[in-house]
């Protein structure tokens, strides 16, 4: 939880420099256009890891709250409270978060696992992984100590995408016992040439903690994945 604290504090300091700084305040405040490169550097930084604070649902007030503590540290003015002095109360509060975002999320999963589980040639499995077969393959099945090569495309309930082997043009390659317990499961149930879809409640995913700003805390996620190769 020390980490996940740290990385809050960094990610909303970030969040606030997107908001305000760069080269042109106006532009970074959202009031005008991003016209330097640092700019849209900065801008960037504040969109990518301020995914990392909107789980928290502040309100308005606690983002200015934190708009002046950070503007307090970056001009170097004596802090009104010591963060040290706060850290276990940080670290509540971004566990007490966390945990109530992971909540909503799996709540609003629900329905989405139980129709996925109704779906034609869907198969739910001990564990809670749904597998539904696109393509039939013919070859082998790896084990759970062989590595495969594989393209994929991971969505979000939403249909929104997280990450894709496809959209990159790049086959994966990873050790199944090196990812997450629904692909280490899921793969073993295919056959190379096969291409299934792997809808992963959060308990066989990335649990509670999600893995930000793209996947959320508590989130149930759907891998279209196409078995290339068994690499021996």
């Amino acid at each position: 939880m020390r980490k996940l604290a740290i990385f809050t504090i960094l990610a909303g300091m970030a969040l606030m420099a997107g908001c305000k700084g760069g080269g042109d305040a106006k532009a970074a405040a959202g009031g005008g256009q991003l016209l330097t490169e640092d700019d849209k550097t900065i801008y960037a930084m504040g969109v990518m890891l301020g995914g990392n604070v909107k789980t928290m649902s502040l309100t308005p007030e606690q983002i200015e709250t934190m708009v002046r503590g950070f503007k307090d540290a970056a001009t170097g003015k004596t802090p009104e409270v010591d963060p040290q002095s706060r850290a276990a109360q940080i670290q509540d509060f971004a566990r007490a978060r966390a945990t109530a975002a992971a909540e909503t999320e799996k709540k609003k999963s629900a329905d989405f696992l139980a129709q996925a589980e109704k779906e034609s040639g869907a198969v739910k499995t001990e564990s809670g992984i749904i597998i539904k077969t696109l393509t039939p393959g013919k070859g082998d099945s790896p084990k759970p100590t062989d590595t495969v090569k594989v393209h994929y495309t991971g969505k979000l309930t939403d249909g929104s995408v997280f990450d894709s082997s496809v959209q990159r043009g790049q086959p994966a390659e990873f050790a199944l016992s090196n990812v997450i317990r629904c692909w280490t499961e899921g793969l073993q149930k295919m056959k190379v040439g096969e291409k299934a879809q792997l809808v992963c409640p959060s308990e066989v995913a990335y649990g509670d903690q999600g893995r930000p700003p793209r996947i959320p805390g508590g989130a149930t996620l759907v891998f279209e994945v196409e078995l290339l190769e068994i690499k021996k």
